[in-house]
C-alpha cells in the first residue's frame, strides 16, 4: 500500500503500511530511468513515511521499498509517480494602457512566452494567475497583478523638495500624448498663477512662493480643444517664522533651514521687491555659499564680450557667471569672504580668501587673506580692473583677454585665468591655478563662491 503525497515540482512523500513482524527498517529506493544511478534512503522501523527531495520537474519516478532484518531483505514492493510539471517563471504585465496588456514569462524550456489581451475596462485592476500542465497534473501557480490606466488623465501628480520659497512639482504622463499641460497654483489671498508646460515635460520647479504658505497646485491636459484635470494636490512650503523672510545671499537662506545645495531666489536688499536666482552650495565648508562661477564641461562660452560678464550668463545648474554687477551688489553689502574650490582627475583643492569686493568703477578687484590648499594664485591679480576682448580699462591689457581666451582681472596677464578657454593646454589659455597645476594644464572643475565673513555655520540639526 504505497502512498505519495504533497508531490510537489521537485518533492515529495512517500508512505507505506508496515509489515505485521518485526523488521529492522526500510529501504526506500527511487530512479527516474533505466540509465539513472538509483537513489535509496533508509528509514527506521518505527516510521513509515519519507521524504524524497531534489526530483525533477514533471518526470516519473519509480519508487521501491523493502523491509529488512539484520542482513535480510524482503520482497519489493514499487510503484510510479511523476512530480509536478516545472510553474512559469518571471510573469510580468508590460505596457499597460486603458485596454490592453502585454503579459511575459519564462516557459519550463526557458523561451520567453508572451500573451497580448484586449478588452480591458479603463482604471481596473486585474490579477493574473498562469500554470503549467503536464497530462493532468498542474503545476503551482505563477500571479501577477495590474491596473489599468484612465488615458485621459497625469497621474501621481506630487510637490517634492519643498523649501520656504520653491517646490518641485512632478507627474506621470498619460499613455495618450498631450499637446501641453497647464499647471497652475494659488494660495489664499493671491490670484492663481498658470504655467504653460510642454507635452514631455513630468516635473516643474515652482519658485517665488510665500514661506509658510498653503498652495493647491492643479494640472490639466490639453489635446485639441479637449481639456482634462487631475485631482489639484495642496503642499506647503515650511511653516513658521523665518529668521530671514528676504535672505540677502545663500548664506541667510542656510539660516532659514534650507540645508540642500540648488538653484534659489534672493534679495539683495533684504525685502520683498527686486529679486535674483542664484546657486547656494550648502555643504561645502559648513555651506552658505552664493557660487558665482563654475566650469566643468566647456558647454558654456566664456570667451565673451564686456556686456555679457556684466550682466551674467550661462545655466545655474551647468556652467555660469554670475555677473559682474551682481558681484559688485552683493559684496557691497557686506564684508564677503572668497572660496575657490578646484577638482581634477580626482585631486581636490581650494583657495580661500578673507577679504573680497568687487568695485563699481571698472569692477576692479580687491582680494587679499589667502588660506588653503591650491597656493595663492589671485593676490596677483588684486587692484586689477575686469577687461574682456572688447574693453579694457588699460590698452594694454586687450591682448590678454585675447590671448587668452577670457575675461578676468588681468595684470601682465595673469597667475589665474578660470575663465579661460575650457580643455586647452596650450599657450596658457586655458582654466589655469598657477600655484596648482602650472600655466600648461586646464583644470577640468572650478566653482567661485562667496560668503559673509562674519558667517557662523549653524548647528545641521536646526
Amino acid at each position: 500500500n504505497i502512498v505519495f503525497s504533497k508531490v510537489t515540482e521537485n518533492s515529495l512523500t512517500v508512505s507505506w503500511t508496515k509489515p505485521r513482524s518485526s523488521v529492522s527498517g526500510f529501504k526506500v529506493t527511487y530512479t527516474q530511468s533505466d540509465d539513472e544511478e538509483p537513489v535509496s534512503v533508509s528509514v527506521d522501523s518505527e516510521d513509515s513515511t519519507v521524504n524524497l527531495s531534489q526530483l525533477s520537474p514533471g518526470l516519473s519516478y519509480e519508487v521501491t521499498i523493502i523491509s529488512t532484518l539484520g542482513l535480510d531483505e524482503s520482497d519489493p514492493v514499487k510503484d510510479f509517480v511523476t512530480t509536478l510539471p516545472d510553474p512559469p517563471s518571471d510573469l510580468q504585465a508590460l505596457n499597460v494602457t486603458d485596454t490592453t496588456w502585454l503579459l511575459l514569462w519564462i516557459t519550463v524550456s526557458g523561451n520567453t512566452a508572451e500573451q497580448r489581451l484586449s478588452g480591458l475596462e479603463e482604471s481596473t485592476t486585474y490579477t493574473v494567475t498562469i500554470t503549467s500542465q503536464l497530462g493532468g497534473q498542474e503545476s503551482s501557480s505563477a500571479t501577477t497583478s495590474f491596473t489599468t490606466r484612465d488615458f485621459d488623465e497625469a497621474r501621481d501628480l506630487q510637490a517634492k523638495n519643498v523649501t520656504p520659497r520653491t517646490a518641485d512639482v512632478s507627474w506621470t504622463p498619460p499613455i495618450k500624448p498631450v499637446d501641453r499641460y497647464i499647471l497652475s497654483y494659488q494660495t489664499e489671498g493671491e490670484k492663481s498663477e498658470e504655467i504653460i508646460v510642454g507635452p514631455n515635460e513630468t516635473q516643474y520647479k515652482l519658485t517665488r512662493l510665500h514661506p509658510g504658505s498653503l498652495y493647491d497646485v492643479n494640472l490639466r491636459s490639453l489635446r485639441g480643444a479637449q481639456l482634462s484635470s487631475h485631482p489639484p494636490v495642496s503642499s506647503s512650503s515650511p511653516s513658521g517664522k523665518l529668521q530671514f523672510p528676504f535672505p540677502t545671499d545663500c548664506s541667510q537662506e542656510l539660516l532659514n533651514g534650507v540645508l540642500t545645495s540648488d538653484t534659489m531666489e534672493i534679495f539683495p536688499h533684504g525685502k520683498l521687491g527686486k529679486s535674483m536666482m542664484v546657486y547656494c552650495d550648502m555643504e561645502t565648508d559648513g555651506g552658505g555659499w552664493t557660487v558665482f562661477q563654475r566650469r566643468k564641461d566647456g558647454s558654456e562660452d566664456f570667451y565673451r564680450n564686456f556686456n555679457d560678464y556684466v550682466e551674467g550668463f550661462g545655466n545655474l545648474n551647468g556652467e555660469f557667471w554670475l555677473g559682474l554687477e551682481k558681484l559688485h551688489n552683493l559684496t557691497t553689502m557686506t564684508r564677503m569672504n572668497l572660496r575657490v574650490d578646484l577638482r581634477d582627475e580626482g585631486e581636490q583643492v581650494f583657495a580661500q580668501y578673507s577679504t573680497f569686493q568687487v568695485a563699481k568703477r571698472n569692477y576692479k578687484l580687491t582680494v587679499g587673506g589667502y588660506s588653503g590648499t591650491a597656493g595663492d594664485s589671485l593676490t596677483y591679480h588684486n587692484d586689477c580692473a575686469f577687461t574682456a576682448k572688447d574693453r579694457s580699462p588699460l590698452l594694454g591689457l586687450f591682448r590678454c583677454a585675447i590671448s587668452y581666451q577670457g575675461g578676468w582681472w588681468y595684470n601682465n596677464c595673469h597667475e589665474a585665468n578660470l575663465n579661460g578657454l575650457y580643455g586647452n593646454n596650450y599657450k596658457h589659455q586655458g582654466v589655469i591655478w598657477k600655484s596648482w597645476k602650472g600655466e600648461h594644464h586646464s583644470i577640468q572643475f572650478t566653482e567661485m563662491k562667496l560668503r559673509p565673513a562674519n558667517f557662523r555655520t549653524p548647528s545641521r540639526g536646526l
